[in-house]
């Protein structure tokens, strides 16, 4: 039976941690140069309706490095853009490849994306949720902390799909988090409403500093997301004070991590100094998108969820 990668809340926490293993196994791998062809002869369509550097760069070599092919698809050059039925791409791509990557907008499209497809289907991005992105950010906490779970989390910004699966994560993983919004752009309420009938340690702000006091990790995303053009000079206008700065920073843990999932606009909702600052490790987190996306191919394309304790299908270190 194919799993598919969809949003962390469909996912336990033991196989998210088992993921996240198999992540540092393979990264471990790759920085002492050892070879880890696990997808050999196995191939990933990546269907991108929304633009992207990260994605598709971290996706496409992570295939390469697993000894797979990718195959890039946008909506601008495939049937897919002139109005073919989702069903019918999922049903047609699921007899060429072993695996869809989808970046779109709405998350109903990737769900249904999934219910028709054969092969295990992953979100690299919906307006609603961002889960490889969270993977990644959670990885490189664990890298520079120790842990990802003994943490408290700070979200500054828009409740968007970043904010959604950082809401996901601290329901999962049982972490505080602690996010602040300008009134109106507050997270998804079906959203918070699953979280909170998870018990969830979160709250819910519209002051940053209120948010930021002694948090371990920091995190922000721009005020204007893809799609979100047209309410870009308003959004400056709402969002002005959700800035991760040098006061937010100081009001944090000493030492506290800044994450972004980039591109940034610097001087909006980041300053400067902040992320070229040593709390900054976003070029870490960048980095680890292809990890952490590696560990998820290989999870869903070899079909089996890993244990917790000992991932199947893990590669041996030599």
């Amino acid at each position: 039976m194919k799993s598919d990668f969809l949003r962390l809340r469909d996912w336990s926490a033991a196989d998210l941690d088992a993921i996240l293993a198999l992540t540092r196994e393979l990264k471990n791998q790759q920085k002492r140069g050892i070879s880890h062809p696990l997808l050999a002869g196995k191939s990933l369509a990546m269907v991108f309706e929304k633009s992207s550097t990260r994605t598709r760069i971290s996706f496409e070599t992570g295939m390469f490095q697993l000894g797979g092919h990718a195959i890039f698809l946008s909506s601008a050059n495939t049937q897919i853009g002139r109005g073919e039925p989702i069903r019918d791409t999922a049903r047609v791509l699921s007899r060429y490849v072993d695996a869809i990557m989808i970046r779109t907008y709405a998350q109903a499209d990737i769900e249904e994306l999934a219910h028709y497809a054969d092969v295990p289907v992953i979100n690299a991005l919906t307006d609603l949720y961002h889960p490889c992105q969270i993977m990644a950010d959670l990885f490189t906490v664990l890298e520079h902390k120790g842990s990802y779970r003994e943490q408290t989390y700070c979200w500054i910004g828009d409740g968007n799909n970043m904010a959604h699966s950082w809401i996901n994560a601290a329901a999962i993983f049982g972490f505080e988090l602690r996010i602040a919004t300008p009134k109106g752009y507050e997270p998804d309420s079906a959203v918070m409403e699953w979280a909170a009938q998870q018990g969830a340690n979160i709250l819910y702000t519209n002051d940053p500093l209120e948010a930021a006091y002694n948090a371990d990790v920091l995190n922000t995303d721009v005020w204007a997301s893809m799609g979100q053009e047209e309410e870009q000079v308003q959004r400056q206008r709402d969002f002005k004070g959700f800035q991760i700065n040098a006061g937010t920073v100081a009001a944090a843990a000493p030492q506290s991590l800044v994450l972004h999932c980039l591109p940034a606009h610097r001087g909006e909702e980041i300053t400067d100094d902040v992320i070229e600052g040593p709390h900054s490790v976003v070029f870490d987190e960048a980095e680890n998108r292809l990890h952490v996306q590696k560990a998820i191919m290989v999870t869903l394309m070899q079909n089996s969820k890993p244990d917790a304790k000992n991932p199947r299908n893990k590669p041996a270190c030599s």
